[in-house]
């Protein structure tokens, strides 16, 4: 510590954003002189409905020393091996993007690039038939490898579904176990010092002041902080985006007992739909644009289609995609909502939370801010938005639909040159250069560009010096392997009993809808079946390898 060591960091805002940083703070500012405080009212509601997420989450948690069996029995979670997209390509059609990767690259050759030249000599199985997680996902199934495994399994990458309240629930009670502070009240004014314009505090209804050096602005859209009292900006995403409403509303879960292990995104005539299972109930939504669907018609339309009983009175959201033109403005950094919103199509917006936190503990301040750790920090979630934005684009831009105007405006929409130079190299022989990346990596992009009908017309020559009957040996083997460990996995609901069982979904289920739950064992160690060791069924790579 020194004269110009941060003392006071000041999280305005609860909610997921806030709570994740309060849990994060108390985790990696635990130096004996830095104050966490989190100001917070009740009668302010927050946006979460229910939330999935991708894999980087594993990582939040793990560095944060939760328990992951507890964590999911606390908000009802369920594991979540990837995304199925309906009626996205053209209408009728349904495609998987799975976590983790196709199959093995062989001789320094991507799988996919050999896939595509075995398509094109016979007639083969969709891609997905060569990912764990999406045969898994197929088939209901669930496993997590130990440490040591062999088996298939050890390539199941997962991430979570969860109710976001219940999440922010238990990270408020790891932070203020820690020590934050947490302040019950509506800031009625942002005081900021004469010289500089820096936030210096924050007036509660009550007239109490809270003071800091650094402030956290998790008050979502209407961005307390960063915008309404420092005039940052917004850089709309709209013109490639323009969805700009949704609804949602929880339902019974059509199967209980047996969640899905998947969310499922199924394209309208003027956006998407969301369908995210939890232990104890269904989170559904429609996500739309306003030009072209009335907020009354899309609820209607998001009622007609729940598959089980509606639990609660639905909630409407407007929202306009982008982001803060600086995600860090003098003393104030925004995370969540106040920092911008990428619909939540690939589950992107807690990963944001995330990586805006790691990128802060990063880069963290003394009390001179050092424009150069600003800026870095503003280059780096500036980079994030924008490519996830592509990402997201890939979506609407790859689409043969032509049953609305909706669909016609974003198929012939132009793109930004950044995602029209990875479709491009696509296109041509499947090409994907994603290094410096740390999400949506090569197998992401394969999902979605041959998902949707984005077919290379050839293939790297790197491929062709492997030989053809290995190769098709090779692959053979793969795609059995795969099946058969899947089929040798507990059901996703068996697992979840067995490891995370949710008091909620106790309550929520009827008596004769589920096996009675087996006492919950400390870790997967303690149960073989849902925990693979067993040899692998198939070895293609390293020195062994036929090619």
């Amino acid at each position: 510590m020194n004269e110009h060591s941060i003392r006071r960091v000041v999280i305005v805002g609860g909610g997921t954003a806030g709570w994740m940083a309060a849990a994060a703070f108390a985790r990696f500012l635990n130096n004996g002189y830095t104050e966490i405080t989190l100001v917070e009212s009740e009668e302010i509601g927050t946006v979460g409905v229910g939330e999935a997420t991708i894999p980087p989450l594993i990582n939040f948690n793990q560095m944060l020393g939760l328990d992951e069996n507890a964590f999911l029995a606390a908000t009802s979670g369920t594991f979540k091996l990837g995304i199925e997209f309906v009626d996205w390509g053209a209408l009728g059609e349904r495609y998987f993007h799975p976590f983790g990767n196709y199959g093995h690259d062989l001789q320094g050759v991507h799988f996919h690039q050999l896939w595509l030249r075995e398509k094109a000599r016979r007639p083969i199985a969709d891609i997905s038939a060569w990912s764990m997680s999406a045969m898994a996902a197929a088939n209901g199934k669930f496993g997590r490898a130990t440490g040591d495994a062999r088996s298939p399994v050890r390539e199941l990458f997962y991430a979570f579904h969860f109710d976001a309240s219940l999440y922010a629930r238990y990270l408020r009670d790891y932070a203020e176990r820690a020590g934050i502070v947490r302040i019950e009240g509506k800031i009625a004014e942002v005081n900021q010092r004469p010289a500089d314009g820096y936030v210096a505090a924050v007036t509660l209804e009550d007239g109490r002041r809270i003071e800091g050096d650094l402030f956290i602005d998790c008050s979502g859209f209407r961005g307390l902080l960063i915008e309404e009292t420092l005039h940052t900006g917004y850089e709309s995403y709209a013109q490639w985006l323009p969805c700009d409403r949704a609804v949602a509303v929880p339902c019974a879960l059509p199967n209980p007992g047996e969640p899905d292990a998947f969310t499922r995104s199924t394209a309208h005539k003027a956006g998407w739909r969301w369908r995210i299972p939890l232990q104890h109930r269904m989170g559904n939504g429609l996500v739309y644009c306003s030009k072209y669907l009335g907020d009354d018609e899309a609820e209607a339309q998001l009622l007609a289609s729940l598959e089980g009983e509606q639990l609660a009175e639905p909630r409407r959201l407007q929202f306009t995609a982008g982001r803060r033109r600086d995600c860090w403005n003098r003393n104030v950094v925004a995370l969540g909502l106040s920092s911008g919103f990428i619909e939540p199509l690939e589950s992107t917006s807690i990963h944001l939370v995330q990586a805006g936190i790691q990128r802060l503990i990063a880069l963290f301040p003394d009390k001179r801010f050092d424009p150069v750790e600003r800026d870095e920090f503003n280059r780096q979630m500036h980079d994030l938005y924008e490519d996830i934005r592509d990402f997201i684009i890939l979506h609407y831009k790859a689409t043969r639909r032509d049953d609305s105007p909706f669909w016609n405006r974003v198929r012939t929409m132009d793109i930004p040159e950044s995602l029209q130079r990875k479709i491009d190299l696509f296109a041509g022989k499947g090409r994907l250069f994603r290094e410096g990346y740390d999400l949506f990596s090569n197998p992401s992009w394969v999902a979605v560009c041959l998902g949707q009908g984005i077919t290379p017309q050839g293939w790297e020559p790197a491929a062709d010096a492997l030989d053809e009957q290995k190769v098709a040996s090779a692959l053979e083997q793969m795609r059995r392997g795969y099946l058969d460990t899947a089929q040798r996995l507990p059901t996703h609901g068996e697992f979840l009993r067995r490891t995370a069982p949710s008091p909620l979904a106790a309550q929520a289920a009827p008596s004769s809808s589920a096996p009675a739950s087996a006492p919950a064992p400390t870790s997967s160690d303690d149960v073989p079946f849902f925990a693979f060791t067993a040899e692998s069924p198939f070895d293609v790579g390293g020195g062994g390898s036929p090619l």
